[in-house]
């Protein structure tokens, strides 16, 4: 029988007391801004961009802030935990609970480039072809920090590289919580209760082997995600930026139409964390739409075709 790996990674880069600390989390969306903050002026210095160089600082800031940050919140409260947000409207400002979504924060960028393009009377194709190369790395590191939270994790599986969460006892039958809970009781009485148990399940090798025993192998789905998502979606869309001469509007409809495909891939081998709708994942079924809106910008690139500074005769 393989001994699968168990997660027991701390989502703290540091701690300095009981829940309080420097979070991977947090770094992921600070690398993800210094990234797209660097993809995208070096993108604007080589002619790729209707946005200045030295307005690319305020550009990123403004959308980190209004369209991932808040677009991400919102579209969880409204596609994930509806109930909840409808009954406790203020749960939405409790950022240090979690919960945020990327379709939620695609629709809050297409949101702010919007408004940011009306204001400044630029292209909002353009805009938005350059936002998108620089997309696919804050995913990249937001899977990342998903697996390093042992959070979203995939389906059961026997594949050798399978991975076993301990969060997973979260959503356990109550039968199987509280055996577990007797037996790791026994190992430590501090042991009495599941977020006891799962924040030491490194730490106690007895609690260890006893998780082994009871946790399911899953498919480490994040970090399937973060190679489809972040890395192959960057390739595909810095290729087609600096190798090809594209009107505004191809890149991004391009990477609505290939988040979308390649989402919908990656949600076969994750957990469900919704109920299914028309027997797809809430994720699946979220990114059908995402490949209208791309659709649609291929077609508006066409209409009017506009290009980039660079391209330009």
């Amino acid at each position: 029988m393989l001994a699968y790996y168990i997660h027991d990674l701390s989502p703290f880069l540091i701690q300095f007391s009981e829940g309080l600390g420097l979070r991977w989390y947090g770094l992921a969306y600070v690398l993800a801004f210094a990234s797209a903050y660097g993809i995208c002026l070096h993108l604007a210095r080589r002619g790729y961009s209707d946005i200045p160089a030295r307005d690319i600082g305020d550009f990123i800031t403004g959308t980190a802030l209004f369209g991932v940050i808040l677009g991400g919140r919102l579209g969880y409260m409204l596609f994930y935990d509806w109930e909840n947000f409808l009954g406790n409207p203020l749960v939405f400002f409790k950022f240090w609970d979690g919960g945020m979504s990327s379709h939620g924060g695609i629709l809050g960028i297409v949101v702010f480039t919007w408004v940011y393009s009306r204001r400044k009377k630029i292209s909002w194709l353009n805009i938005g072809d350059n936002t998108v190369v620089a997309a696919p790395v804050g995913l990249f590191l937001g899977r990342c920090a998903n697996f390093i939270n042992g959070e979203l994790y995939g389906r059961a599986t026997l594949v050798p590289w399978a991975v076993q969460f301990p969060k997973e006892l979260y959503d356990a039958a109550p039968d199987t919580t509280r055996e577990v809970l007797v037996e790791a009781s026994q190992i430590d009485p501090a042991f009495t209760n599941i977020p006891a148990v799962v924040e030491n399940a490194g730490a106690s090798p007895e609690l260890h082997t006893l998780l082994g025993k009871v946790l399911t192998p899953r498919h480490p789905s994040q970090i399937y995600e973060a190679f489809l998502e972040g890395a192959v979606l960057f390739a595909i869309l810095w290729i087609l930026r600096t190798c090809f001469r594209l009107p505004d509007g191809i890149l991004t409809g391009v990477f609505f139409i290939a988040y979308a495909l390649l989402r919908i891939a990656g949600e076969f081998f994750r957990e469900p964390d919704a109920p299914l709708t028309l027997m797809l994942t809430r994720g699946q079924f979220l990114s059908v739409f995402l490949i209208l809106i791309g659709v649609a910008f291929l077609i508006a690139s066409r209409i009017r075709p506009t290009w980039a500074p660079k391209f330009r005769a």
